[in-house]
């Protein structure tokens, strides 16, 4: 068997640190997880893990990357059960902001991720969001689904609820309650958008 090449390792000692600090973070938040356990936890050192993400700060933002990934995936496949573009878009949102009920969602994205990394907007994953929602808004107003409006503004402002939506819902004291009535506005919101015609 041919020995690992640099890069193998390097990737390999990566992918181990990021599912450490996964745990981490999920369970103790980011600020009480302790680096030097972190490391030992999966037999590397500190500075394996300043070696591949400079820092805790780049350690979360790598996580982050991989959760908030993760939140995109499963609301494309909660829309994908849906019927047409309209309906995927409204369940995409709300999938979206369902996840705030999510432990490991809310403690490492939608708390710690705003206080240590800045704004969210701001992240490469919800760019990433970003430009899919705005291609879904141009193609259905195209067909007539929605009014026609800027489909730039239009994805920032829906993306901006459902995030802020989320963010809330974290944050609540009673996310239960919280759930339903954000739900409800959200959908609301979204539903101006489109031609009574269609």
């Amino acid at each position: 068997m041919a020995a690992k090449s640099r890069a193998e390792v390097m990737e390999e000692n990566r992918a181990k640190l990021i599912t450490a600090a996964r745990k981490a973070f999920a369970e103790k938040g980011f600020a009480a997880a302790s680096m030097d356990e972190l490391t030992a936890s999966v037999g590397l050192t500190r500075g394996a893990l300043y070696h591949s993400f400079g820092d805790k700060k780049g350690l979360l933002a790598a996580v982050v990357t991989q959760v908030d990934g993760e939140m995109a995936l499963r609301a494309k496949a909660a829309a994908a059960t849906v019927g047409d573009d309209w309906e995927k878009l409204v369940a995409e949102g709300i999938a979206y902001i369902k996840m705030a009920m999510d432990a490991e969602v809310q403690r490492i994205v939608l708390l710690d991720g705003p206080a240590f990394l800045g704004d969210p907007t701001q992240w490469p994953s919800q760019n990433s969001c970003l430009e899919s929602t705005r291609q879904s808004i141009i193609k259905m107003i195209e067909s007539g689904v929605i009014k026609s409006v800027d489909a730039d503004a239009t994805a920032h402002l829906l993306n901006g609820a459902a995030l802020n939506a989320a963010l809330w819902i974290a944050a609540s004291d009673d996310p239960q309650q919280a759930l339903p009535k954000v739900i409800e506005v959200f959908t609301l919101l979204v539903s101006s958008l489109r031609n009574s015609s269609s």
